[in-house]
């Protein structure tokens, strides 16, 4: 019951000098809430450029340079990775594009094909091809045929031979058609086998898949690629996978520097941040504990007889810790709405992107700079209270 006590006539004495309680919470305040915006400004910001990169799968691709010449298993063991998430072979670019043709409109346009995949970063969200006749357009060349899903698509692949261009044709049903944000070329997804099928006709080899004549397929355990589509699976992989094939030999190119830049950002805000916040705290701390000292000095009387009724020195001491937590817990509450009021307006001011903030703190930040102002407020306290441990009995006694 002791403890329930001493909590009461704290409050009691707290609220009894409420202008100088008021001081203390609003001077509080001033430190607190400022480093909440702050915080608040380098968590959105930093957050929202980090998520803006990481829903971005080109920042996480790894494109091979120049002819390489990768087998299945190689490119196999690469998807196998922990830190890849999609890897599939590709086959010759040159090889790898063709003519589509919208037979309802008659229009047409050339793409690049691309294989694709379950896992497919690209395509996340749209039906898989799932046979060798079904694909996905992008949306620049969805928009120059007309189509839409569902539609029938005529492509040709050309060739040359003994000096005369040979043309085959495949009809092709197309699945769906992404967002003009995954991709902004003109291309077709598609899967390996078609781009297979396109390499093989133009080197000559017949496709018994589609009904065309050529030589025999060679064994198809010794193809060769050279190329894959990889890509990382967070940005914290871009750059050891950059490592991986440099050590191979294998050029590649990768986001990395880009991803570098917004974690050097990160890392010099941080810097600034917690710099900021040590000489703020240190201010804080030094307000309360001389705030503890003189409250000591002008309640003297008044904890000399509460020591004459039987509280012994850490009772007076937890008395001027707990004012010291009252202030604290009430500045904490007031900084978090005056923080919410500073985020609403920055983010209405800064947001460019829905689902963006440029200022945003989590429940946790917010448990997290509750207890930090607690732990900071009852150290202070407690060093300037320590006084109390030189009140005498004798000034309660003459005081009564």
């Amino acid at each position: 019951m002791r403890p329930l006590l001493i909590a009461g006539l704290a409050w009691q004495d707290y609220r009894n000098d409420g202008r100088l309680s008021a001081c203390s919470v609003l001077a509080l305040v001033a430190v607190i809430a400022p480093l909440l915006v702050l915080f608040g400004l380098k968590f959105g910001l930093v957050g929202s450029l980090t998520e803006r990169l990481q829903r971005d799968p080109g920042v996480r691709e790894i494109i091979p340079l120049g002819g390489g010449r990768f087998d299945a298993a190689f490119v196999a063991a690469l998807g196998a990775r922990p830190d890849v998430a999609f890897a599939i072979p590709r086959t010759r670019q040159i090889a790898a594009t063709a003519e589509l043709l919208l037979p309802a409109s008659g229009r047409g346009v050339t793409v690049e094909m691309l294989p694709t995949a379950a896992g497919d970063p690209l395509l996340h969200g749209v039906p898989l091809p799932g046979d060798l006749q079904e694909v996905v357009l992008s949306f620049t060349a969805a928009e120059k045929l007309g189509a839409k899903a569902g539609d029938e698509l005529q492509a040709s692949i050309g060739r040359q031979q003994a000096g005369q261009v040979q043309w085959r044709q495949a009809r092709l049903r197309v699945l769906a058609v992404l967002p003009l944000a995954a991709f902004e070329r003109d291309a077709l997804f598609a899967p390996l086998a078609l781009l297979e099928a396109a390499e093989d006709y133009r080197d000559g080899r017949a496709v018994p898949a589609l009904g065309w004549p050529g030589e025999a397929q060679a064994d198809p355990a010794q193809r060769v690629y050279p190329a894959f589509r990889l890509y990382a699976r967070g940005l914290a992989d871009v750059e050891p996978l950059r490592r991986y094939f440099a050590e191979r030999k294998v050029l590649v190119s990768t986001q990395a520097a880009r991803i570098a830049q917004v974690q050097s950002l990160s890392r010099n805000l941080d810097l600034v941040f917690w710099i900021i916040a040590a000489l703020a705290v240190s201010g804080a701390a030094a307000a309360i504990a001389a705030g503890a000292v003189a409250a000591v000095e002008r309640k003297q009387r008044e904890l000399a007889v509460l020591r004459l009724l039987g509280l012994g020195t850490a009772a007076l001491l937890l008395f001027v810790v707990l004012q010291a937590l009252y202030s604290g817990v009430l500045a904490a509450a007031l900084a978090a709405v005056l923080y919410l009021l500073a985020e609403h307006g920055l983010n209405r001011l800064f947001m460019q992107v829905p689902g963006e903030y440029a200022s945003h703190l989590l429940p946790l930040h917010y448990l997290v700079a509750l207890l930090a102002v607690l732990l900071a407020s009852a150290a202070a306290a407690a060093l300037g209270g320590w006084r109390v441990a030189r009140i005498d009995t004798c000034e309660g006694i003459r005081d009564v």
